[in-house]
């Protein structure tokens, strides 16, 4: 018995970008597409820097960024938007990843961030992190359903592993992992 992989699974080992090509992913209730700062910035600050949400006739008070979004990143809550396209920018040109935008379908409107990133193609191994939501869309199926795609994609696309991290301190992550 061997345990080597086909060679189309081994090809992929060295025609797999090392950046993620676009792509836009479509589910029930999101939409996940590559991140634009001219286009989506301004709305994502809105939905992440604590002040008050109103969507598609859903609304979500005052609230504190740190603790419903940023605590468990390795970025602060931003209380400036160009800080924020700043933030976005860099996370587009990373040579790994590919920053999606989470769509609400309802409304159309922005409601968070997902990332394809850390990819190793040369091991099939690629991460689903970066990701963040307004609270107005935490505990729907916003987050299983982005995952769903990512997940589905990168399979899609021939990887063998995809990894999702989780902060040891993050339990509503923990729990919905669960």
């Amino acid at each position: 018995m061997t345990n080597t992989l086909p060679a189309a699974t081994l090809a992929l080992t060295k025609t797999l970008p090392l950046k993620p090509a676009p792509v836009t992913l479509t589910g029930r209730s999101v939409t996940l597409t590559p991140v634009d700062v001219e286009r989506d910035a301004a709305a994502l600050f809105a939905v992440s820097n604590g002040e008050p949400i109103s969507i598609g006739g859903r609304s979500y008070p005052a609230y504190d960024p740190d603790e419903l979004i940023w605590r468990y990143l390795f970025y602060p809550p931003f209380s400036k938007l160009e800080d924020f396209r700043t933030y976005l920018t860099d996370q587009i040109n990373g040579a790994d990843r590919l920053l999606l935008c989470v769509v609400d379908q309802a409304s159309g409107h922005p409601v968070g961030v997902v990332t394809l990133m850390s990819n190793v193609p040369s091991f099939l191994r690629i991460e689903l992190g970066g990701i963040w939501y307004s609270p107005i869309v935490q505990r729907t199926q916003a987050n299983l359903e982005s995952t769903y795609l990512m997940l589905a994609h990168a399979f899609k696309l021939g990887y063998r592993r995809v990894e999702w991290k989780c902060d040891s301190r993050n339990e509503r992550s923990r729990r919905s992992v669960l």
